[in-house]
């Protein structure tokens, strides 16, 4: 059964559509907030269990809505090597190896790859000028010949937000926010980056409840 949940996963990422994909978050470029491209880190106060201690990449927030990947937690039991095989690259040319991010709860079975911008493609939503996302399978291929962006986190479903909901959250202390930075999102081992997260605002987690607020 999980093997053909993970064969399900795979199945759905080959067949997703990157344009329709990103429609939603770019066509409304010009009212993007100021919290697009920033980190948010999950508090005590978070009520849903399936974010505590997240940190979540917020790749897009306008009065549309919201949409994140979480960058500090894995799928089980899926691995790069599933996938690639499932968008047809032979195991011989499967070069390198790259950790599965659980993205959020919302279309898991669908994949993306939150990358640096040394490498852009033409469906490429450029973020800043140290992010983009690319859900191709063309992306999936240059990763897997050991080419591709330097820097890449390959991400199962993502995290959405209604209009007003994330505004909700963080007034409810929900969330707190945290400037993005590539070594803390790339580099930094999943179980050490909602830390480095805190530390970043000068906050010891372990007197998180007593340092509620925004930043």
């Amino acid at each position: 059964m999980v093997e053909e949940e993970s064969a399900l996963r795979c199945r759905a990422l080959v067949a997703s559509h990157p344009r329709a994909y990103f429609t939603a978050m770019s066509e409304h470029e010009d009212r993007r907030s100021q919290l697009t491209g920033q980190l948010l880190v999950a508090t005590p106060s978070m009520p849903d269990p399936r974010f505590e201690r997240s940190v979540i990449y917020l790749c897009a927030h306008s009065a549309e809505g919201a949409m994140g990947l979480i960058v500090n937690k894995l799928v089980d039991r899926v691995r790069f090597a599933d996938i690639a095989r499932q968008v047809g690259i032979a195991e011989g040319e499967i070069r390198t190896d790259l950790p599965v991010h659980f993205g959020g709860p919302v279309e898991t079975g669908r994949g993306c790859v939150l990358h640096s911008t040394d490498v852009i493609q033409e469906p490429t939503l450029v973020i800043d000028d140290g992010f983009a996302l690319t859900a191709t399978v063309d992306m999936l291929r240059v990763i897997a010949r050991g080419e591709g962006p330097k820097q890449r986190l390959l991400a199962l479903g993502y995290a959405g937000w209604a209009p007003g909901q994330l505004d909700a959250e963080l007034q409810a202390n929900g969330w707190l926010v945290v400037p993005a930075d590539p070594e803390l999102v790339f580099a930094c081992p999943n179980d050490m980056k909602w830390t480095r997260a805190l530390n970043k605002l000068g906050i010891d987690p372990s007197l998180l409840s007593t340092h509620m607020g925004h930043a």
